[in-house]
């Protein structure tokens, strides 16, 4: 594997994006059976007592809004993170570090 001047961190950047994005889509749905079952402490009873707990957290869309802006430069973070990492590695040189960092951004944007 390439890299390594981080210890890989790197892959924790886009690990956070990933649990960022499933806040986003789950913001205010009714929770799955799953969903429920991994609540394992909760009775049925408690959903009589508290029904809005059947539905995951809803944030107001202000704050959904900030938390997709902060995905786009998390990803891009973790674009950087990864180029400077093999850069640093000796992975790439500077022209392939150049190279492929534009890629990649340009990848992201599209």
């Amino acid at each position: 594997m390439s890299g390594g001047a981080f210890n890989y961190d790197q892959y924790k950047i886009g690990y956070m994006v990933d649990q960022i994005e499933e806040t986003v889509v789950k913001n205010g749905v009714e929770k799955t059976p799953e969903d429920l079952k991994n609540e394992g402490w909760r009775d049925p009873d408690w959903y009589k007592k508290y029904p809005e707990d059947l539905f995951h957290y809803k944030y107001p869309d202000e704050v959904i809004e900030k938390m997709k802006e902060g995905i786009e430069v998390l990803k891009r973070a973790q674009i950087y993170a990864q180029r400077i990492d093999w850069l640093l590695s000796g992975d790439d040189g500077e022209e392939s570090f150049l190279r492929r960092l534009e890629e990649e951004l340009n990848e992201l944007n599209k």
